[in-house]
């Protein structure tokens, strides 16, 4: 190779020259030029929906806000949706339609509201002007969550914004707040105290004036949460939000919770609110606008989980027909007194609304993405091109093509293909897990999984090949505490002995026969602080489900150099390490500056440069801390470094390291990609096809090199082949032009079937097979001519490609196609003809000629590795298929001479009547040769005329030379059946001309008329 070849993402690179202080600084797309992500979903199982809206007046248009997925607009009615809020924080709290400007004016409140443990955060409020294409921010960067917006029906300047605020620290921005020009400035106009916010919030739809606001005390740690105290209460304005009055009458006695509320479109004094509280919780009912309230409902359907499940939803026509959120959902049509659940579809259900105009339709947004129904949820179907699954981790193999293994958040374990014929489909998914799905790794050597679930409630042994699963959870020996695991228990596989397994409660349990037996190899490696292992939590509703288990490991890294080295990090903030297998362990937390105490240790990624080398990835955010930690040491823990920078803004998860390039790192923040190439000196957003949203997990394929990203929110995402990276350097940069390495292209032999999915599913994209040509321009190419050709060694062309002109890097890619032969012409299309001719497997230069400079390449293409065709077959398919191109331009040139001889009579004979002696014959003769050869009648569709030569030819031609084999013994002899005919057409025209042709010429040169004047054959095929 004569150069080199680097993939850049949407990176950020500051370099210093050697010998010189000049530094070449370049950022975002300058840098990372055409390289993007592909989300390859899935859609199948979806994944959490926070809220739903509807256009006032136009049912087809609803709004979608997600816990980690961003906002999606539906312009169908709910059967599809498109992504809409790609460049902000992923984290949906609210969304509401300006009632005044409907199809434009869109707010967006972020932070989810539904508080569990593993819910992303918010950075404030956006507004766009165009129904979404853009957004402006509008101040409440420090609310983390926003529970409600209301806009004033007569003026949009009027707007409301309820906060919920920070759910794991005190905090000041709550409350209820007011603009009244627009969003420019905000005053907060019910605010309780630090620990209460906003949980929900309504506007009369009748009187703008009357608004409702349920305050909520809450707080949620690493291993507890409370729901309720004194500051929860429910409150009334009728003066557009001056003054507020607690409206209590009715109400259970003690201390409240979460209230859920809904006023009735078509009754204002018909007011629900579903209650937490001490005693008597439930569905209460006011028909005097909250003067009063009476318990109508507390079945368990209706009050389980209220920091989960707290919206009610009335419809719009008929105030006694009322929804509530839920395990289920549940739908009552007799004012709150009886509830039956909806119908068969995912549980958890978040939020529901009713069609504008039939009420039978309702669109419900539960864990596991949209479902809609058109019989008022009797029964519902899933929406399913919303790609939203919320990985907590996920891990690759080394099959061809690589899988992809994770658990989802409330959705099982599944594993997938990087690719498939079609594109990557639901039917490609497999579930191997239940229930919050977390780790799920690939024994090295055998088609064996580990698949655990919540807390690892169940670890299980799962044979791929016999469809065999076996729990091989650790249990509690004698002489050891009863076991804690974490909710995301960890796992790992050795990479030194395949049948090595090892588990983490706050023992380091390993095993060495894939789980059959365990031994522990550790102390207790966590604080074990008894103030952090409650045996109750939530509040008021007692929530045990085992989520806030503390004081637990977290994360287990074996060295990838010495399997005695192994490293573990805890939910309490240790950092243990080993060097002998386990005998002995040292505890290297204090030798970390400027971490504060106990944070979260979430990852650490052991090194493949060093056995000493390690990084660790430490999450506050459950502590109120949003900053990143990321450390690495090179000296087994005695000393780390901070390698991180201003450039990331929110904690960060996980760490993936290059094992080529030390330099080169991967990190998975709270707000999407982050990449450094330089250990860390700089890091930027990678934001290119890849939405701002929580990335949990991070792994590299090490055959592909391909980086996958496994996010809570838009599943898993990929950049395909990072390798191209390592090379990034300073003198590249400072070059006006340069060409990079160009990885071997492979040209792939696939004919099998895939697809089959509708317009209404989701379908992951494939990666390109094509060859990637690499180049970097220091500045754009904006004025003179830029040409990109490829060129055989020789030099001659073997086509041409639109070059990349963007300042930083270009990619162009090449499908090892040539040209198409030259079509003769006809009546109708011939479609065959289209196909160009493939390349051959060889060595081939890239050349792009800018302005009077010429920079060139080279880089091979191979044949399919896998390839079952012989050097003799591919020889027989490139002989024949390169016949039939030659004989369709033949084809082509005499009928393009028969044309011209015709018009040439034609007008010949308008000139001069007399010409019609000589000239007509000619016409005659040469138009009942040209039926013969090409169509010249009728259409492409339902007026298609019979085929002729050049539509026979097209086609055998299109079958050879589309496929890799050589040519079966029909295709040859019908080749020489159609080649004789071509023979005999060329003979037929030959006769003409010389007979009918010399006639007329010699008429036309007494009368003076025009001369016929053909192109050459060599000038007619290069126009």
């Amino acid at each position: 190779m004569k150069t080199k070849n680097i993939f850049l993402g949407c990176l950020f690179a500051s370099f210093t020259l050697v010998g010189t202080a000049q530094e070449i600084v370049l950022k975002g797309k300058e840098l990372f030029g055409d390289i993007t992500a592909r989300q390859i979903g899935p859609a199948l199982m979806s994944g959490r929906i926070i809220d739903m809206e509807v256009h006032p007046t136009n049912p087809q248009i609803i709004y979608t806000g997600t816990a980690g997925g961003g906002v999606w607009k539906s312009n169908d009615g709910g059967a599809t949706y498109a992504p809409i809020f790609e460049e902000h924080i992923q984290s949906i709290g609210q969304v509401a339609i300006d009632p005044n400007d409907p199809d434009k004016t869109v707010w967006v409140g972020t932070g989810e509201i539904w508080t569990r443990n593993s819910v992303s955060i918010g950075d404030g409020l956006y507004r766009s002007k165009d129904g979404g294409v853009n957004w402006d921010k509008m101040g409440f960067e420090n609310s983390e969550r926003i529970s409600g917006i209301e806009i004033h029906p007569k003026n949009s300047d009027v707007v409301y914004v309820a906060v919920l605020g920070s759910l794991w620290s005190e905090s000041t921005e709550r409350g209820i707040y007011k603009t009244t020009d627009g969003g420019k400035t905000w005053n907060n106009i019910l605010y309780v105290d630090e620990n209460t916010g906003a949980a929900d919030f309504m506007m009369d739809p009748n009187n703008p004036d009357v608004l409702y606001a349920a305050m909520w005390e809450h707080r949620r740690t690493a291993w507890d949460f409370n729901s309720g105290g004194p500051g929860s209460a429910l409150y009334k304005s009728t003066d557009g939000g001056t003054t507020w009055n607690k409206i209590h009458k009715g109400f259970p006695e003690g201390i409240l919770g979460r209230i859920g509320i809904a006023v009735s479109p078509s009754d204002s004094n018909r007011v629900y609110a579903v209650i937490e509280s001490e005693k008597d919780k439930g569905l209460y009912r006011s028909n005097d606008a909250g003067g009063s309230w009476e318990l109508t409902n507390s079945d368990f359907s209706l009050t389980v989980r209220p920091f989960y499940f707290s919206r009610i939803v009335v419809d719009p026509k008929d105030s006694d027909v009322v929804v509530k959120g839920g395990l289920s959902g549940s739908i009552s049509k007799d004012g709150g007194e009886t509830f039956v659940p909806l119908g068969n579809m995912h549980s958890d259900i978040h939020d529901i609304v009713f069609d504008i105009n039939n009420s039978d339709m309702m669109h419900v947004g539960t864990d596991g993405g949209v479902y809609r129904s058109w019989n008022q949820g009797t029964t519902m179907e899933i929406v399913s091109n919303l790609p939203l699954s919320q990985f907590y981790h996920i891990s690759v193999d080394d099959a061809e093509p690589y899988r992809i293994y994770g658990g989802l958040q409330d959705n099982g374990s599944w594993y997938g293909p990087s690719s498939s014929p079609g594109g990557i489909e639901a039917r490609d998914w497999v579930r191997v897990g239940v229930g919050d799905g977390f780790r799920v790794l690939k024994h090295p050597t055998k088609e064996i999984l580990y698949s655990e679930m919540q807390g690892a409630d169940n670890v299980w042994r799962y044979d791929m090949e016999r469809n065999y699963t076996k729990n091989v959870k650790p249990l509690p020996v004698t002489g050891y505490d009863d076991l804690r695991f974490n909710w995301n228990a960890p796992m790992a596989v050795s990479a030194h002995q395949p049948d090595r397994f090892y588990m983490g409660s706050q023992y380091l349990h390993v095993s060495d026969n894939m789980g059959d037996t365990w031994k522990i190899i550790s102390p207790d490696l966590t604080t074990n602080d008894p103030a952090k292992q409650p045996t109750k939590s939530g509040g008021l509703s007692n929530d045990t489900s085992g989520a806030e288990k503390h004081t637990t490991i977290f994360t287990i890294a074996e060295s990838p150099m010495d399997e005695n080295v192994l490293w573990v990090g805890t939910d309490d903030g240790n950092v243990q390490i080993t060097k002998d297998g386990g005998k002995n362990w040292t505890n290297v937390t204090a030798n970390i500056q400027g971490l504060p105490a106990n944070t979260w240790v979430y990852h650490i990624e052991a090194s493949v440069h060093g056995k000493g080398t390690a990084y660790a990835v430490f999450d506050g955010h459950a502590r109120g801390d949003m900053k990143p930690y990321v450390y690495k040491t090179k000296d087994y823990g005695a000393t780390w470094t901070s390698i991180v920078t201003d450039d990331i803004p929110l904690f960060a998860r996980n760490i993936q390291e290059d094992y080529e390039n030390e330099d080169l790192l991967f990190l998975g923040t709270e707000n999407g990609l982050y990449i450094t190439v330089n250990g860390g000196k700089n890091w930027s957003h990678f934001t290119n096809n890849f939405p701002h949203t929580a990335i949990h997990f991070l792994d590299l394929q090490k055959k592909t090199n391909d980086l996958v990203a496994g996010t809570h929110g838009r599943g898993v995402i990929i950049i395909d082949d990072i390798s191209t990276l390592r090379e990034v350097t300073q003198e590249v940069l400072a070059k006006k032009v340069h060409f990079f390495d160009t990885k071997p292209g492979t040209m792939v032999e696939e004919g099998g079937f895939g697809g089959g999915s509708t317009e209404l599913e989701f379908v992951g994209p494939n990666p390109g097979t094509s060859v990637q040509l690499k180049y970097y321009l220091k500045k754009r190419h904006t004025f003179g001519k830029m040409t990109l050709e490829i060129q055989d060694m020789e030099g001659n062309k073997i086509t041409t490609i639109p070059p990349g002109k963007s300042k930083g890097i270009n990619i162009v890619r090449w499908n090892y196609n040539t040209k198409a032969p030259k079509n003769a012409a006809g009546k109708t299309l011939s479609f065959g003809a289209f196909q160009p001719m493939r390349a051959q497997a060889g060595t081939y230069k890239a050349v792009i000629k800018k302005g009077k400079d010429t920079y060139e390449t080279t880089f091979e293409i191979k044949n399919d590795p896998k390839s079952f065709i012989t050097a003799k077959e591919r020889e027989a398919q490139q002989n024949t298929s390169q016949k039939l191109f030659d004989l369709q331009e033949d084809l082509a040139y005499m009928v393009y001479q028969m044309d011209e001889m015709i018009k040439n009579g034609e007008n010949a004979i308008t000139t001069n009547a007399k010409a019609k002696k000589t000239a007509q014959p000619l016409i005659d003769e040469l138009n009942a040769l040209k039926e013969t050869l090409v169509i010249t009648s009728g259409d492409n569709y339902v007026d298609s005329a019979p085929p002729q030569l050049r539509e026979k030819l097209a086609q055998l031609y299109s079958d050879v030379a589309a496929n890799f084999e050589a040519p079966s013994q029909a295709q040859l002899e019908n080749l020489k059946l159609l080649s004789d005919r071509y023979t005999k057409a060329k003979t037929d025209f030959d006769q003409i001309t010389s007979k009918r042709l010399s006639k007329f010429t010699k008429f036309a040169e007494k009368s003076g008329l025009s001369a016929l004047d053909l192109q050459s054959k060599e000038d007619f095929l290069k126009s």
